[in-house]
């Protein structure tokens, strides 16, 4: 379990009310992120002071079927800093980009602060390392924006990364408790989570497969159900936004045979922040984990 009093006092203290130089009260900087984490996050850097726009905001809409609007556009031409994931996840941004040019805009791509390309896993928000790279380079644009309140950026920043802390705690609580455990899923979304635990993570064509909107191969299928009937997975983690036949078939068989299931997201519940959001997921892992192995 995380340390519960520390993680909540820390996004506490980003909204704390930093003295603002005239510069920064005079104009409201506008922020649009493609994903409402990283508005969530450009939210604890830049401030109460910052517009900002999410928009995939939506926890019950799946990410993969998002169609862009002519608000949306709007935004975009009047903002400053854009956040984008990359790596194929958000491809509808870069139409929307060129679309609502400008030449007072600054673009940060998640994916290649990561070195990542379409393909590869692309969420990059469930990997503290990424998200501790992805603070820097928004204050960086901050601090281009808006150079005389350089010294408001730092402390924000240095308060932010203060914040994953714990979360790195408890995933290195985890690995020491569990790495090489067996689980699964059944789409990537925890992957990056899952690799800093150590865990055995099964079945990654399978969950390729779900997160592409195809057909998982009849192989695929039938080893994954194997493990879960032979009660050779610890944890079933699903993509709760996600309503594909084949995972859905896949996690009925895990709660008969009571294997113990975590929910994930790939868009951020209302109500939370990105740190609350990542401590309710890891502290629902240790839950299952902890379970006694069915069979």
């Amino acid at each position: 379990m995380l340390r519960r009093d520390l993680l909540a006092a820390l996004p506490a203290l980003l909204a704390l009310p930093i003295p603002l130089s005239p510069a920064m009260a005079a104009t409201r900087l506008a922020i649009v992120a493609a994903e409402n984490f990283y508005g969530d996050i450009a939210r604890q850097l830049a401030g109460p002071d910052a517009d900002i726009t999410s928009i995939l905001d939506n926890p019950d809409q799946d990410p993969h079927l998002f169609e862009a609007t002519a608000s949306v556009a709007r935004a975009l031409s009047a903002a400053r800093i854009v956040i984008v994931n990359g790596a194929d996840y958000d491809p509808w941004m870069d139409k929307l980009l060129k679309s609502a040019r400008s030449a007072n805009r600054t673009t940060i791509s998640v994916a290649a602060l990561a070195h990542k390309k379409p393909g590869d896993n692309p969420h990059l928000w469930y990997d503290t390392t990424i998200v501790a790279a992805t603070a820097r380079a928004i204050t960086e644009s901050l601090d281009a924006a808006e150079p005389a309140n350089k010294a408001e950026h730092a402390t924000r920043l240095r308060i932010f990364l203060a914040s994953i802390a714990p979360i790195n705690a408890a995933i290195a609580s985890l690995r020491a408790k569990y790495k090489g455990q067996p689980i699964s899923a059944t789409e990537p979304v925890f992957g990056y989570m899952a690799d800093a635990i150590g865990l055995d993570m099964r079945h990654k064509s399978f969950q390729l497969a779900v997160m592409n909107d195809t057909e998982p191969s009849a192989s695929d299928v039938a080893r994954f159900e194997t493990d879960l009937h032979q009660h050779r997975l610890r944890v079933l983690i699903y993509n709760s936004q996600a309503t594909s036949s084949a995972a859905q078939r896949l996690l009925a068989i895990a709660k008969a045979q009571n294997i113990p299931v975590v929910g994930v997201t790939e868009t951020m519940p209302a109500g939370m922040d990105w740190q609350s959001w990542m401590t309710g997921q890891l502290d629902a892992l240790a839950k299952a984990l902890g379970t006694k192995a069915p069979g």
